[in-house]
């Protein structure tokens, strides 16, 4: 399984990241988003090299010319909400792309707020079978949110190829998707930082994606968790 972490080569996606890492520049929740997207971009201009491709011809207004096109069937997956501007910047490069979205988030399940576990109540899906599935997560954490997301979208069927793709992954979280993907698949990120604190949050991390997209949200699934 190959794992490809962008932070080990020089590219503008440093620039982008160090942006969304800086605490001042994430009070411009417009800025932020753009970053996101951005990188989804880039990063699906990446994957588009590794596509396979067939010569299509095309006409011009002179000639004829073979043209190779990509010939993947793609699906765009992401996790709800903070996997929104990311999956965006994705179909921006693969517009003809079908799309997935899952509703997967983690709960706290003790009063430390130190163990989570994952809840997965919705998923809007097109068969995956036979086609390469691509799923945008800005954050890949204790890994259980994409492993809930990659269970769910392969009930539909076996793609055949699986693109996980983050801006930020602990270590720890990488070894629970691996355990979770074909051994064919890749894991696209951003940057591997060094692991996560006590709350489950990646160190050095940038904080919580979708409250930098979107503002925060009320604090009601902790709440039912302390009940528990």
């Amino acid at each position: 399984m190959q794992v490809i972490n962008f932070s080990e080569q020089n590219s503008i996606i440093n620039q982008y990241m160090y942006e969304l890492r800086d605490k001042n520049y994430q009070k411009n929740r417009l800025l932020f988003r753009h970053n996101v997207e951005r990188i989804g971009e880039l990063m699906a201009y990446e994957i588009s090299k590794v596509l396979d491709y067939k010569p299509k011809t095309v006409k011009t207004p002179f000639d004829t010319l073979d043209i190779p096109l990509p010939k993947d069937d793609i699906v765009l997956g992401t996790v709800l909400r903070a996997g929104l501007p990311f999956h965006q910047g994705f179909l921006n490069i693969f517009d003809r792309a079908d799309n997935a979205y899952v509703s997967a988030f983690r709960m706290y399940i003790n009063r430390e707020h130190t163990e989570v576990g994952i809840q997965a109540d919705y998923i809007a899906a097109p068969s995956v079978k036979g086609k390469t599935l691509i799923i945008a997560d800005p954050m890949l954490a204790t890994g259980g949110s994409m492993a809930a997301a990659i269970e769910a979208l392969l009930m539909s069927g076996k793609p055949q190829k699986i693109h996980v793709c983050c801006l930020i992954a602990a270590p720890e979280g990488i070894e629970v998707v691996k355990e979770a993907l074909p051994e064919n698949s890749s894991i696209w990120c951003a940057s591997i930082d060094q692991g996560m604190n006590e709350h489950k949050y990646i160190v050095p991390g940038f904080g919580d994606c979708g409250d930098l997209c979107f503002g925060e949200k009320l604090q009601s699934f902790r709440k039912i968790a302390d009940k528990r």
